[in-house]
Protein backbone atom coordinates (compact mmCIF):
# COMPACT_ATOMS: atom_id res chain seq x y z
CA UNK A 1 0.00 0.00 0.00
CA UNK A 2 1.72 3.69 -0.78
CA UNK A 3 1.05 7.05 0.89
CA UNK A 4 -1.06 8.58 -1.35
CA UNK A 5 -3.99 6.64 -2.89
CA UNK A 6 -5.46 7.27 -6.89
CA UNK A 7 -4.10 8.17 -9.91
CA UNK A 8 -0.29 8.12 -8.56
CA UNK A 9 -0.35 4.57 -7.58
CA UNK A 10 -0.24 3.91 -11.52
CA UNK A 11 1.08 6.82 -12.97
CA UNK A 12 4.41 7.08 -14.41
CA UNK A 13 7.11 9.38 -12.69
CA UNK A 14 10.05 11.15 -13.52
CA UNK A 15 12.64 10.20 -11.48
CA UNK A 16 12.58 7.34 -8.96
CA UNK A 17 14.52 6.71 -5.53
CA UNK A 18 14.16 3.28 -4.63
CA UNK A 19 14.67 1.45 -1.22
CA UNK A 20 15.28 4.75 0.88
CA UNK A 21 14.98 4.87 4.66
CA UNK A 22 13.60 8.12 5.99
CA UNK A 23 14.13 10.45 9.27
CA UNK A 24 11.72 8.26 11.10
CA UNK A 25 13.41 5.29 10.02
CA UNK A 26 10.78 3.95 8.09
CA UNK A 27 11.64 2.03 4.57
CA UNK A 28 9.88 3.74 1.41
CA UNK A 29 10.91 3.96 -2.29
CA UNK A 30 10.03 7.91 -3.19
CA UNK A 31 8.30 8.65 -6.46
CA UNK A 32 9.02 12.35 -8.17
CA UNK A 33 6.64 14.29 -11.04
CA UNK A 34 6.76 17.43 -11.87
CA UNK A 35 9.58 18.91 -9.13
CA UNK A 36 7.57 17.42 -6.36
CA UNK A 37 7.07 14.21 -4.14
CA UNK A 38 4.41 12.71 -5.92
CA UNK A 39 3.99 9.37 -3.62
CA UNK A 40 6.09 7.29 -1.24
CA UNK A 41 5.50 3.58 -1.98
CA UNK A 42 5.48 0.94 0.99
CA UNK A 43 8.21 -1.82 0.35
CA UNK A 44 6.92 -4.33 -2.05
CA UNK A 45 4.33 -2.38 -3.19
CA UNK A 46 3.80 -2.51 -6.66
CA UNK A 47 5.67 0.64 -8.84
CA UNK A 48 4.63 1.74 -12.15
CA UNK A 49 6.52 2.83 -14.71
CA UNK A 50 9.73 5.24 -13.68
CA UNK A 51 11.59 7.73 -16.67
CA UNK A 52 14.57 6.73 -14.18
CA UNK A 53 15.58 4.73 -10.66
CA UNK A 54 18.30 5.12 -8.80
CA UNK A 55 18.51 2.36 -6.00
CA UNK A 56 19.69 3.95 -2.51
CA UNK A 57 20.42 0.73 -0.87
CA UNK A 58 18.50 2.30 2.06
CA UNK A 59 20.48 5.93 2.19
CA UNK A 60 18.97 8.41 4.56
CA UNK A 61 16.83 10.87 3.06
CA UNK A 62 16.22 13.92 4.41
CA UNK A 63 14.27 17.33 2.87
CA UNK A 64 16.90 19.60 1.40
CA UNK A 65 18.70 21.95 3.89
CA UNK A 66 17.69 25.73 4.22
CA UNK A 67 19.97 28.80 5.36
CA UNK A 68 18.06 31.13 6.82
CA UNK A 69 21.02 33.72 6.20
CA UNK A 70 24.07 34.10 4.24
CA UNK A 71 25.63 37.12 2.28
CA UNK A 72 25.82 36.17 -1.23
CA UNK A 73 27.48 39.42 -2.33
CA UNK A 74 30.35 39.64 0.03
CA UNK A 75 31.80 36.10 -0.85
CA UNK A 76 35.61 36.32 -2.37
CA UNK A 77 35.61 32.40 -2.69
CA UNK A 78 37.73 32.23 -6.00
CA UNK A 79 39.38 35.33 -5.84
CA UNK A 80 43.29 36.08 -4.51
CA UNK A 81 43.49 36.18 -0.91
CA UNK A 82 42.22 38.59 1.03
CA UNK A 83 44.10 38.47 4.67
CA UNK A 84 41.35 39.17 7.08
CA UNK A 85 42.32 42.73 8.74
CA UNK A 86 38.94 44.26 10.57
CA UNK A 87 38.66 43.78 13.73
CA UNK A 88 36.59 45.70 16.86
CA UNK A 89 33.12 47.30 16.12
CA UNK A 90 30.58 47.00 13.71
CA UNK A 91 31.33 50.44 12.20
CA UNK A 92 34.77 49.61 11.86
CA UNK A 93 34.65 46.52 10.09
CA UNK A 94 32.07 48.44 7.70
CA UNK A 95 34.48 51.47 7.13
CA UNK A 96 36.91 48.57 5.79
CA UNK A 97 34.73 46.73 3.52
CA UNK A 98 33.49 49.78 1.75
CA UNK A 99 37.34 51.12 1.47
CA UNK A 100 37.76 47.83 -0.13
CA UNK A 101 34.99 48.25 -2.29
CA UNK A 102 35.89 51.73 -3.53
CA UNK A 103 39.47 50.70 -4.41
CA UNK A 104 38.54 46.89 -6.27
CA UNK A 105 36.07 45.80 -8.72
CA UNK A 106 35.05 42.45 -7.87
CA UNK A 107 33.37 40.24 -10.56
CA UNK A 108 30.64 39.63 -7.92
CA UNK A 109 27.88 37.04 -9.73
CA UNK A 110 30.71 35.34 -11.21
CA UNK A 111 32.54 34.28 -9.24
CA UNK A 112 32.33 34.67 -5.51
CA UNK A 113 28.43 34.22 -4.93
CA UNK A 114 28.80 31.29 -7.29
CA UNK A 115 31.44 29.62 -6.20
CA UNK A 116 29.18 29.84 -3.15
CA UNK A 117 26.31 28.56 -4.25
CA UNK A 118 27.81 25.67 -6.05
CA UNK A 119 29.59 24.89 -2.48
CA UNK A 120 26.27 24.98 -0.61
CA UNK A 121 24.60 22.95 -3.00
CA UNK A 122 26.98 20.26 -2.59
CA UNK A 123 26.35 20.21 0.89
CA UNK A 124 22.35 19.76 0.74
CA UNK A 125 21.60 23.23 0.54
CA UNK A 126 18.65 23.69 -1.66
CA UNK A 127 17.17 26.76 -0.04
CA UNK A 128 18.54 30.21 0.83
CA UNK A 129 17.84 33.74 2.39
CA UNK A 130 20.63 36.32 0.87
CA UNK A 131 21.46 39.64 2.65
CA UNK A 132 22.36 41.90 -0.53
CA UNK A 133 24.03 45.52 0.59
CA UNK A 134 22.59 48.57 -0.13
CA UNK A 135 24.07 51.70 0.74
CA UNK A 136 25.87 54.89 -0.90
CA UNK A 137 28.60 52.65 -2.60
CA UNK A 138 26.96 49.47 -3.80
CA UNK A 139 23.54 51.19 -4.40
CA UNK A 140 21.37 49.18 -6.48
CA UNK A 141 24.11 47.17 -8.39
CA UNK A 142 24.58 44.05 -6.35
CA UNK A 143 20.95 43.63 -6.11
CA UNK A 144 20.73 43.59 -10.02
CA UNK A 145 23.44 40.98 -10.03
CA UNK A 146 21.94 38.68 -7.52
CA UNK A 147 18.64 39.35 -9.08
CA UNK A 148 20.25 37.75 -12.31
CA UNK A 149 21.70 35.15 -9.93
CA UNK A 150 18.62 34.33 -8.56
CA UNK A 151 17.25 32.98 -12.13
CA UNK A 152 19.92 31.58 -13.33
CA UNK A 153 19.86 29.33 -10.31
CA UNK A 154 16.09 28.84 -10.32
CA UNK A 155 15.87 25.33 -11.60
CA UNK A 156 18.57 24.39 -8.60
CA UNK A 157 17.77 26.88 -5.75
CA UNK A 158 15.39 28.49 -3.74
CA UNK A 159 16.29 32.18 -3.44
CA UNK A 160 15.01 34.65 -1.30
CA UNK A 161 16.50 38.22 -1.25
CA UNK A 162 16.63 40.78 1.65
CA UNK A 163 17.09 44.53 1.31
CA UNK A 164 19.91 45.31 3.05
CA UNK A 165 21.01 48.45 4.24
CA UNK A 166 24.95 47.58 5.54
CA UNK A 167 25.73 51.01 6.37
CA UNK A 168 22.36 52.00 8.18
CA UNK A 169 19.48 54.24 7.10
CA UNK A 170 19.00 57.57 8.94
CA UNK A 171 22.75 57.88 8.84
CA UNK A 172 23.05 56.97 4.85
CA UNK A 173 20.92 59.38 3.31
CA UNK A 174 20.48 57.41 -0.10
CA UNK A 175 19.49 54.30 1.63
CA UNK A 176 16.01 54.57 2.17
CA UNK A 177 15.03 55.49 -1.08
CA UNK A 178 17.12 52.58 -2.77
CA UNK A 179 15.29 50.21 -0.69
CA UNK A 180 12.25 51.46 -1.50
CA UNK A 181 13.64 50.51 -5.24
CA UNK A 182 14.86 47.48 -4.13
CA UNK A 183 11.07 46.10 -3.23
CA UNK A 184 10.00 47.24 -6.67
CA UNK A 185 12.78 45.47 -8.27
CA UNK A 186 12.30 41.86 -6.91
CA UNK A 187 13.85 42.12 -3.38
CA UNK A 188 11.24 40.02 -1.31
CA UNK A 189 12.18 41.61 2.29
CA UNK A 190 13.15 44.32 3.64
CA UNK A 191 16.06 44.41 6.19
CA UNK A 192 17.31 46.17 9.09
CA UNK A 193 20.61 47.11 11.04
CA UNK A 194 21.41 47.84 14.56
CA UNK A 195 18.97 50.88 14.76
CA UNK A 196 20.71 51.35 17.73
CA UNK A 197 24.29 51.21 17.52
CA UNK A 198 24.72 52.14 13.84
CA UNK A 199 21.83 54.86 13.33
CA UNK A 200 21.32 56.29 17.18
CA UNK A 201 17.63 56.18 16.87
CA UNK A 202 15.95 52.76 17.49
CA UNK A 203 12.26 54.51 16.79
CA UNK A 204 13.23 56.49 13.77
CA UNK A 205 15.47 53.41 12.02
CA UNK A 206 12.58 51.09 12.95
CA UNK A 207 9.88 53.55 11.70
CA UNK A 208 11.46 53.46 8.05
CA UNK A 209 11.55 49.60 7.71
CA UNK A 210 8.28 48.59 9.20
CA UNK A 211 6.71 50.92 6.65
CA UNK A 212 8.64 49.92 3.57
CA UNK A 213 7.24 46.53 4.75
CA UNK A 214 3.77 47.45 5.05
CA UNK A 215 3.91 49.65 2.34
CA UNK A 216 4.80 47.04 -0.47
CA UNK A 217 3.44 43.52 1.80
CA UNK A 218 6.71 42.32 2.26
CA UNK A 219 8.52 40.71 4.85
CA UNK A 220 11.35 41.93 7.55
CA UNK A 221 14.83 40.51 8.67
CA UNK A 222 16.91 42.66 10.47
CA UNK A 223 20.32 42.61 11.66
CA UNK A 224 20.74 43.33 15.60
CA UNK A 225 24.31 43.35 16.94
CA UNK A 226 23.45 45.16 19.60
CA UNK A 227 24.09 43.72 22.99
CA UNK A 228 22.40 44.79 26.24
CA UNK A 229 20.23 46.39 27.48
CA UNK A 230 19.86 48.19 23.89
CA UNK A 231 19.57 45.17 21.94
CA UNK A 232 16.97 43.40 24.71
CA UNK A 233 14.94 46.74 24.37
CA UNK A 234 15.08 46.67 20.29
CA UNK A 235 13.87 43.07 20.50
CA UNK A 236 11.10 44.12 22.56
CA UNK A 237 10.16 46.52 20.01
CA UNK A 238 10.14 44.69 17.35
CA UNK A 239 8.18 42.06 19.31
CA UNK A 240 5.50 45.24 19.43
CA UNK A 241 5.51 46.47 16.48
CA UNK A 242 5.26 43.15 14.41
CA UNK A 243 1.97 42.61 16.61
CA UNK A 244 0.75 45.76 15.75
CA UNK A 245 1.43 45.65 11.75
CA UNK A 246 -0.10 42.19 11.77
CA UNK A 247 2.92 40.99 10.46
CA UNK A 248 2.99 38.34 12.48
CA UNK A 249 5.01 34.99 10.78
CA UNK A 250 6.85 37.19 8.30
CA UNK A 251 9.77 38.85 10.48
CA UNK A 252 13.20 37.51 11.72
CA UNK A 253 15.64 38.77 14.35
CA UNK A 254 19.00 37.76 12.72
CA UNK A 255 21.77 37.36 15.15
CA UNK A 256 20.09 39.34 18.33
CA UNK A 257 23.60 38.97 20.18
CA UNK A 258 21.83 40.45 23.26
CA UNK A 259 19.50 37.31 24.22
CA UNK A 260 23.17 35.73 25.57
CA UNK A 261 23.26 38.45 28.15
CA UNK A 262 19.63 38.24 29.08
CA UNK A 263 19.08 36.46 32.54
CA UNK A 264 16.08 33.82 32.88
CA UNK A 265 13.37 36.57 33.59
CA UNK A 266 14.11 38.77 30.55
CA UNK A 267 14.46 35.81 28.63
CA UNK A 268 10.85 34.41 29.88
CA UNK A 269 9.28 37.56 29.03
CA UNK A 270 11.05 38.34 25.54
CA UNK A 271 10.69 34.87 24.19
CA UNK A 272 6.78 35.92 25.46
CA UNK A 273 6.51 38.27 23.37
CA UNK A 274 8.72 36.97 20.21
CA UNK A 275 5.70 34.18 20.39
CA UNK A 276 2.93 36.13 20.46
CA UNK A 277 4.07 38.18 18.00
CA UNK A 278 5.37 35.50 15.85
CA UNK A 279 9.35 36.65 15.22
CA UNK A 280 11.73 34.31 14.27
CA UNK A 281 15.23 34.31 15.49
CA UNK A 282 18.00 33.38 13.19
CA UNK A 283 21.46 32.60 14.80
CA UNK A 284 24.56 31.28 13.07
CA UNK A 285 25.93 30.18 16.35
CA UNK A 286 28.89 31.96 16.46
CA UNK A 287 31.99 31.60 18.95
CA UNK A 288 32.79 33.75 21.97
CA UNK A 289 29.95 35.39 24.07
CA UNK A 290 27.41 36.21 21.62
CA UNK A 291 25.19 33.12 20.63
CA UNK A 292 21.70 33.38 22.10
CA UNK A 293 20.72 30.52 24.26
CA UNK A 294 19.24 28.60 21.57
CA UNK A 295 18.00 25.58 23.27
CA UNK A 296 16.46 27.80 26.20
CA UNK A 297 14.87 29.89 23.26
CA UNK A 298 13.26 26.60 21.74
CA UNK A 299 11.95 25.28 24.98
CA UNK A 300 10.07 28.39 25.48
CA UNK A 301 9.00 28.35 21.92
CA UNK A 302 10.59 30.65 19.98
CA UNK A 303 11.22 29.53 16.16
CA UNK A 304 14.73 29.75 15.59
CA UNK A 305 16.73 29.25 12.31
CA UNK A 306 20.11 28.65 11.22
CA UNK A 307 22.04 30.31 8.75
CA UNK A 308 25.55 30.29 7.13
CA UNK A 309 26.17 34.61 7.34
CA UNK A 310 29.90 35.64 6.20
CA UNK A 311 31.60 33.11 3.98
CA UNK A 312 35.58 34.30 2.66
CA UNK A 313 34.96 37.97 2.92
CA UNK A 314 35.49 40.86 4.66
CA UNK A 315 33.61 40.20 7.94
CA UNK A 316 34.94 36.63 8.31
CA UNK A 317 37.90 34.30 6.45
CA UNK A 318 36.33 31.18 7.16
CA UNK A 319 34.54 29.00 4.48
CA UNK A 320 32.01 26.46 6.72
CA UNK A 321 28.84 26.75 4.36
CA UNK A 322 26.76 23.75 4.68
CA UNK A 323 24.65 23.29 7.38
CA UNK A 324 25.45 20.23 8.47
CA UNK A 325 28.30 21.68 9.64
CA UNK A 326 25.86 24.83 11.31
CA UNK A 327 24.05 21.82 13.13
CA UNK A 328 27.01 20.59 14.28
CA UNK A 329 28.28 23.88 15.92
CA UNK A 330 25.50 23.82 17.83
CA UNK A 331 25.66 20.29 19.51
CA UNK A 332 29.17 21.17 20.30
CA UNK A 333 28.49 24.90 21.63
CA UNK A 334 25.37 23.84 23.78
CA UNK A 335 26.99 20.03 25.13
CA UNK A 336 23.89 18.50 23.18
CA UNK A 337 24.63 14.67 22.92
CA UNK A 338 21.67 11.89 23.08
CA UNK A 339 20.31 10.82 20.31
CA UNK A 340 17.10 12.89 20.39
CA UNK A 341 19.23 16.63 21.72
CA UNK A 342 21.28 15.61 17.85
CA UNK A 343 18.16 14.78 15.77
CA UNK A 344 16.42 17.99 16.76
CA UNK A 345 19.05 20.29 15.27
CA UNK A 346 17.40 19.22 12.42
CA UNK A 347 14.64 21.26 12.79
CA UNK A 348 16.29 24.87 12.43
CA UNK A 349 17.64 23.97 8.80
CA UNK A 350 14.72 22.23 7.97
CA UNK A 351 10.50 22.14 9.21
CA UNK A 352 11.43 25.58 11.02
CA UNK A 353 12.66 27.87 8.20
CA UNK A 354 9.57 25.93 5.85
CA UNK A 355 7.39 27.41 8.54
CA UNK A 356 8.93 30.56 9.62
CA UNK A 357 10.63 31.84 6.64
CA UNK A 358 8.95 30.12 3.95
CA UNK A 359 12.35 28.27 2.80
CA UNK A 360 12.65 24.74 1.64
CA UNK A 361 10.11 21.88 2.01
CA UNK A 362 10.60 20.88 5.32
CA UNK A 363 9.34 17.42 4.90
CA UNK A 364 9.60 14.19 2.41
CA UNK A 365 5.76 14.16 2.01
CA UNK A 366 3.48 13.43 -1.33
CA UNK A 367 2.69 17.16 -2.36
CA UNK A 368 5.98 18.84 -1.19
CA UNK A 369 8.96 19.94 -3.64
CA UNK A 370 11.34 17.57 -4.34
CA UNK A 371 14.43 19.22 -2.60
CA UNK A 372 15.87 15.84 -1.38
CA UNK A 373 19.72 14.76 0.06
CA UNK A 374 20.53 10.86 0.39
CA UNK A 375 22.70 9.83 3.36
CA UNK A 376 25.06 7.09 3.92
CA UNK A 377 24.37 7.14 7.78
CA UNK A 378 22.04 5.33 10.30
CA UNK A 379 20.19 8.60 11.22
CA UNK A 380 20.30 11.80 11.70
CA UNK A 381 22.27 11.87 14.41
CA UNK A 382 24.93 10.39 12.55
CA UNK A 383 25.06 12.70 9.54
CA UNK A 384 25.42 15.66 12.22
CA UNK A 385 28.22 14.24 14.60
CA UNK A 386 30.21 12.86 11.75
CA UNK A 387 29.04 15.90 9.66
CA UNK A 388 28.81 14.09 6.22
CA UNK A 389 28.27 15.60 3.07
CA UNK A 390 25.46 13.92 1.28
CA UNK A 391 25.83 11.66 -1.19
CA UNK A 392 22.59 12.66 -3.82
CA UNK A 393 21.19 15.82 -4.09
CA UNK A 394 17.76 16.47 -5.86
CA UNK A 395 16.47 19.73 -6.58
CA UNK A 396 13.33 20.34 -8.08
CA UNK A 397 13.09 16.83 -8.74
CA UNK A 398 16.12 16.80 -10.62
CA UNK A 399 19.33 15.25 -9.76
CA UNK A 400 21.93 18.23 -8.93
CA UNK A 401 24.73 16.23 -7.37
CA UNK A 402 25.39 12.55 -7.10
CA UNK A 403 28.03 10.83 -5.62
CA UNK A 404 26.39 7.45 -4.99
CA UNK A 405 27.14 5.75 -8.54
CA UNK A 406 25.35 4.06 -11.44
CA UNK A 407 22.00 4.53 -11.62
CA UNK A 408 18.93 1.44 -12.79
CA UNK A 409 16.53 2.09 -15.71
CA UNK A 410 18.42 5.71 -16.89
CA UNK A 411 21.49 6.58 -18.25
CA UNK A 412 24.37 6.78 -15.81
CA UNK A 413 24.80 10.12 -13.50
Amino acid sequence: MTSSPGSDTVAPCDLRLRDVTLAEGRRATIDIRDGRVAVLHDPGAPLPPAARTIDLGGALVLPGLADGHVHLDKCLLGLAWRPHRAQGSVRAIIADEKAFRRTTRVPLAAQGAEALLERMLRGGTTSLRTHVDIDDVTRLDHLAQILDLRARWSDRMQIQIVAFPQSGILGCPPVAGDLDEALRMGADLVGGLDPVGIDGDRDGHLDIVFALAERHGRGIDIHLHDGGEAGLDTIAAIAARTAAAGLGGRVTISHAFALAEADDLQLGRIAEGLNRAGVAILSSVPGGRRCPPIPRLRDRGVPVCFGTDNVRDCWNPATVTGMVDRAQLAAYRFDLRTDGELAALLDPVTTVPARVLELGPGVVAPGARADLIAFRAGGVPQVIVERQAPVLVVARGTVAIDRHGAAAGGPPP
